[in-house]
């Protein structure tokens, strides 16, 4: 049985996408760049998760030949 990103790991990374994106538009509209800035990081931040949790799913299950 292979085992994938869990659906709650799924939507709390793209929560925490959407949280980074609504702060670094609030940033652009009121023109703050430091909530522009942590806006950017947050959304990084989850890529980089959903990233991570791809790559440990496609090297789970290859000892098992």
């Amino acid at each position: 049985m292979e085992v994938t990103m869990s659906l709650s790991d799924k939507i709390d990374n793209k929560l925490r996408e959407l949280r980074g994106r609504v702060k670094r538009n609030s940033g652009e509209v009121t023109h703050d760049p430091r909530l522009q800035a942590e806006g950017r990081s947050e959304e990084r931040r989850a890529h980089l998760r959903q990233a991570g949790e791809k790559l440990k799913n496609a090297f789970r299950g290859r000892g098992r030949r």
